[in-house]
This record gives structure tokens, C-alpha cells and sequence, in this order.
């Protein structure tokens, strides 16, 4: 077992860097799409090219290669936290703690809200209660999520 630490990073996305994205988004959310009776091949690559903002956009980078993105978008009454994906060869490694940590606490600095919506039934709502999110509401498909800044 490969115990050495593991090296992350983030950088700002570029425009160029949507369609690594489109595709690991396709990856990462299809086993909860499927459960959910929602995946469409053309459409999960699709919603996010219509929704990337490299402007608002980071990519995760460890070990020096694309291993996936997080957003932070500014929207009324704090930041909305969106396509949060990560590799499935990096997950349960602590990359995803530690990118959402480190996200959290500039919103943190700057007094912001966080937003997000999570699939209902997805393994990642944990990860986010871990980080002080809890339940605003929930449709049919998705669960609404809000956390306050902590002081």
C-alpha cells in the first residue's frame, strides 16, 4: 500500500479545460443518475458546458495531473458551491476534505453562506454534513443544502 502523502493542488480553470470537466462530471455522476433513472450520455456532458464559468472554477490537480474541479460562483446572499467532482482514482484518499476545507474557509473569511445541491441518495451529502451543511429542501431529485459561516 502506497502510503506516501498525497500532493494537491488548485488552479484556476481555463476555458479549454471544459471539456476534461464535462467528462469526468459524465464519470462521476452516472452511478447516482442511473439509481436516480436520470442519466442521459449526452445530456450530463451537456449541463455542464452550458453551466461551466471557468471564472468561478477551480481544477484539482494532484500528484501534477487533472484530477477534477470545484466551483464557488457568487450569487445573492453568499456563494453557490457546484461541480465538485473528483476522479474516482483520487476519491477516499482525503482530497475531497481537504479541497472542501480549504473552499470553506475563505468563505468563511469573508463572512459568505455556501450553498449547494447534492443528489438525493449520494454518498457526498455526508461530506458536506461533516462540513456543517444541513438540509434547507429537497425536490424530487436533488437536496438543497446551506451552511453559515463559522467565526
Amino acid at each position: 500500500m502506497n502510503t506516501a502523502p498525497t500532493t494537491w493542488s488548485l488552479r484556476p480553470a481555463r476555458p479549454e479545460d471544459v471539456e476534461s470537466v464535462a467528462e469526468l462530471r459524465a464519470v462521476v455522476m452516472r452511478p447516482d443518475l442511473e439509481r436516480l433513472g436520470r442519466y442521459d450520455e449526452h445530456r450530463v456532458r451537456q449541463r455542464l458546458r452550458d453551466g461551466y464559468a471557468p471564472e468561478h472554477t477551480s481544477v484539482v490537480v494532484v500528484d501534477g495531473e487533472f484530477a477534477g474541479c470545484v466551483a464557488l460562483r457568487p450569487v445573492e446572499g453568499g456563494l453557490w458551491l457546484e461541480h465538485f467532482y473528483l476522479s474516482p482514482a483520487v476519491q477516499g484518499r482525503g482530497i475531497g476534505t481537504a479541497v472542501l476545507r480549504s473552499l470553506l474557509a475563505r468563505a468563511d473569511a469573508g463572512g459568505a453562506t455556501v450553498r449547494l445541491d447534492v443528489l438525493r441518495g449520494s454518498a457526498a451529502r455526508t461530506l458536506y454534513e461533516r462540513h456543517g451543511f444541513t438540509e434547507e429542501r429537497r425536490d424530487p431529485v436533488d437536496v438543497f443544502m446551506v451552511r453559515t459561516p463559522v467565526r
